[in-house]
């Protein structure tokens, strides 16, 4: 199986639906013009990359990126990783693995100094992580406000 992770474009937006579907089965659908201003506020975000990989000819997982500057480590930005989900079918095939490599290559083109993400509380998810070469250095707090 041929995969190839590239950054999202317009045409993505269904697949990028289903995708999150399957992250967040709880979640209702966004209304299609709701979705569509979000995917367009996105898609003109400076330092925003949604990544996709393809599989047999389908996007079966994404990564959305943020590069945030910052006026520590000399100036050197930092690379947020958001909203990481790999289509069931897929999973267990480098496809996720594949996703954070690109991602982690995205972080170095933009000269960032880390690459960082919060993980949900999985030993699962954790060991993938930590096999791509993450570790887990800090305890992560969330408040949600809506």
């Amino acid at each position: 199986m041929k995969i190839t992770v590239r950054p999202a474009d317009a045409a993505d937006l269904s697949a990028l639906l289903a995708l999150y579907s399957e992250l967040n089965p709880d979640d209702g659908p966004l209304p299609h013009g709701t979705a569509e201003a979000v995917w367009a506020a996105i898609r003109g975000q400076h330092g925003r990359t949604v990544l996709v990989a393809e599989a047999d000819g389908a996007v079966a997982g994404t990564a959305d990126c943020v590069v945030m500057p910052n006026l520590t480590r000399g100036g050197k930005a930092i690379l947020f990783v958001e909203n990481v989900v790999v289509a069931g079918r897929f999973q267990r095939r480098s496809v996720g693995r594949q996703l954070m490599e690109a991602a982690v290559l995205l972080g170095e083109s933009a000269g960032c100094y880390k690459v960082q993400l919060l993980a949900a509380d999985d030993a699962y998810v954790h060991r993938f992580y930590e096999a791509c070469g993450f570790e887990a250095l800090a305890h992560g707090f969330r408040r949600y406000v809506g």
